[in-house]
Order: structure tokens, then sequence, then C-alpha cells
């Protein structure tokens, strides 16, 4: 992940404090995840409503968040 994308992540993680269910995001099926892009990458997290946490659960590339 190269300086830029790293920066808009690290945004975009910053972001989700303040709006955890952003536009743009996306529930994951059979999961309780959602993701956002950044690019070609991928934020993969957890939203915790009753204690107010967000919580990453991986970041990578779209070809391979989805992998276990």
């Amino acid at each position: 992940m190269n300086d830029q994308v790293l920066r808009r992540a690290d945004e975009a993680i910053l972001k989700l404090a303040e709006n955890p269910r952003p536009h743009g995001a996306r529930k994951l099926s059979g999961v309780p995840l959602y993701r956002i892009r950044v690019g070609s990458f991928r934020i993969v997290y957890e939203v915790n409503d009753a204690q107010h946490l967000v919580t990453v659960v991986t970041i990578g590339h779209r070809r391979e968040v989805y992998r276990k």
C-alpha cells in the first residue's frame, strides 16, 4: 500500500468514528461486518452500536480481502 492510499485509508477509518455507515459502505452477507472502499483496497470493519465502537477487522486489496 503506497503512502497516498495509506493516508486515505487512515482518514476513512477516522471518519468511521463520526459515521460508521457512510455512503458507499456495504454490509457483508452472512457476517456482521461492513466494508468501505479506498481505491482498490477495502477496509472491513465491525460496528457495535451498544458500545459506540468500530473495530477494523482487516485492510487489504480487493482481490484478497474477502478470502479466509
